[in-house]
């Protein structure tokens, strides 16, 4: 293993708390698309459709 000097504890330390950052992001954005996916669904279960699914004659 390399030295990483006298520092190498804050150093561990930074890489350790931006892995958990990272990991927790990626957490937060899965269960947010989940979510996200549930409202849609419920959405269109209900009738609502989206804009981009309209025919080209109706108007907003």
């Amino acid at each position: 293993m390399m030295s990483l000097g006298p520092h190498a504890d804050f150093i561990v330390a930074s890489y350790a708390v931006t892995a958990l950052v990272v990991v927790a992001l990626i957490g937060w954005i899965a269960t947010d698309y989940k979510a996200q996916r549930r409202v849609l669904a419920d959405l269109e279960q209900r009738g609502v459709t989206r804009r981009s699914q309209r025919s080209g004659g109706d108007a907003a």
